[in-house]
C-alpha cells in the first residue's frame, strides 16, 4: 500500500516537473518566434504625415516578405540607402518593372495616374525634378514619404534595394487616443489601375513578399504556432 501512494507521488512530481519544463520551453519559443517576427519602431520625424506622426511608436512586420513580395502602398520600415546607419519609413510607390514619371505632384505609374487618398491636401509639394518614364530596376522599389514637402525620398536619393527592407510597418500602438491609431489602412485601391502584367523585373524581386495592411495569414500562423504546441501539450496531457 505503501509503494503504490509512493508511486503516485513520484508521478504526480515527474508530471509537475515535466509541466515546468514545457512551459518554460514554450515561453522561450514564444519569445524568440515573436521578435524574430516583429520588432517596435519609433518614428523620427514628419516625412510621413499625417499617416505617421513624429515619435509615434509602430510595430513592423518582418516575416509577410518572406512569403509574398511587397506591394504598392505598404508603408516599409528600411536600411536608409543615403546612411545605412539610420532606417526610414516611407510608402513603396512603385515595384520592379513599373515605369514612373513624377510632375510636380502629378505620381504616374505605368501610365496609370495615382489619386493618392493617403497625401493631405496640406502635405502635398514636390521640392525636386522632375522624373519622366524612370524604369524601376529588378530587386528596387521606389518610395516616397506621405508628407510630400517635407520628405528625403526616391525624388531625392534614389531606389531602395530589396535586401535594404527591414519589413512592413502595420500597426501604431503609442500614444494611444490618436486619428491614426491601430491598424494602418489597406491603400491598394489607390493602385487598383496600374497594371499588373507580370516583368522579367518582377519575376527576379518575386521570392521575398507581401500585400495588404494588417498581418498576413502567413504571419499569424508563424505567431499561432506557440500557442498551436501549447494546446496540443494540453490535450496530450489530459488523453
Amino acid at each position: 500500500m505503501n509503494g503504490l501512494k509512493e508511486e503516485k507521488r513520484n508521478d504526480k512530481q515527474y508530471r509537475l516537473i515535466r509541466e515546468i519544463i514545457e512551459t518554460i520551453i514554450l515561453t522561450i519559443l514564444m519569445f524568440v518566434v515573436i521578435n524574430l517576427a516583429i520588432q517596435n519602431y519609433d518614428v523620427d520625424g514628419p516625412s510621413m504625415e499625417p499617416s505617421l506622426h513624429n515619435q509615434e511608436r509602430i510595430v513592423v512586420d518582418k516575416v509577410s516578405y518572406h512569403f509574398r513580395s511587397p506591394s504598392r502602398g505598404d508603408v516599409i520600415v528600411f536600411v536608409a540607402p543615403p546612411d545605412p546607419a539610420l532606417d526610414y519609413v516611407k510608402r513603396i510607390i512603385a515595384l520592379p518593372g513599373d515605369t514612373l514619371t513624377i510632375k510636380g505632384t502629378t505620381v504616374i505609374v505605368d501610365n496609370a495616374v495615382l489619386k493618392e487618398t493617403y497625401v493631405a491636401d496640406g502635405y502635398q509639394g514636390n521640392p525636386y525634378q522632375p522624373i519622366i518614364n524612370q524604369r524601376v530596376p529588378a530587386n528596387d522599389y521606389f518610395v516616397m514619404g506621405d508628407d510630400r514637402k517635407n520628405s528625403s525620398d526616391s525624388r531625392d536619393w534614389g531606389f531602395v534595394p530589396r535586401q535594404n527592407i527591414i519589413g512592413r510597418a502595420t500597426l501604431v500602438y503609442w500614444p494611444l487616443g490618436l486619428s491614426n491609431s491601430g491598424f494602418l489602412p489597406d491603400v491598394s485601391s489607390v493602385f487598383a489601375d496600374v497594371h499588373t502584367k507580370a516583368t522579367k523585373a518582377n519575376i527576379s524581386a518575386a521570392p521575398v513578399p507581401l500585400k495588404g495592411s494588417t498581418f498576413d495569414t502567413d504571419g499569424m500562423v508563424l505567431f499561432a504556432m506557440p500557442g498551436f504546441f501549447l494546446v496540443c501539450s494540453r490535450c496530450r496531457k489530459q488523453s
